[in-house]
């Protein structure tokens, strides 16, 4: 975990963000000796984003086959998406 006091942000941004970039990790910066923010590069947001979202959807997706919804096997998924792939490039 990288902390930082918000002093350091506002006297060496350049250094605080290279090191966000660098690194892909969250930058905690405090102020007055207590959390306040959390610092991340756009890179690093954009795939936590992603994450939680596929997250989102395997747990409505999880949610939707315990309420009843119809469920595959692997072998019926597997001939589905191989009929999709052959409809595609056929």
């Amino acid at each position: 975990m990288i902390i930082k006091a918000s002093a350091a942000l506002r006297n060496d941004y350049t250094s605080i963000s290279n090191m966000a970039k660098e690194t892909k990790e969250p930058i905690y910066i405090t102020k007055n000796g207590e959390g306040d923010l959390v610092l991340m590069s756009i890179e690093a947001f954009e795939k936590r984003e992603q994450i939680l979202q596929l997250r989102a959807k395997v747990l409505q997706a999880e949610q939707e086959r315990i309420d009843g919804a119809e469920t595959l096997s692997v072998s019926q998924a597997r001939k589905r998406l191989g009929e999709r792939v052959n409809g595609i490039s056929g």
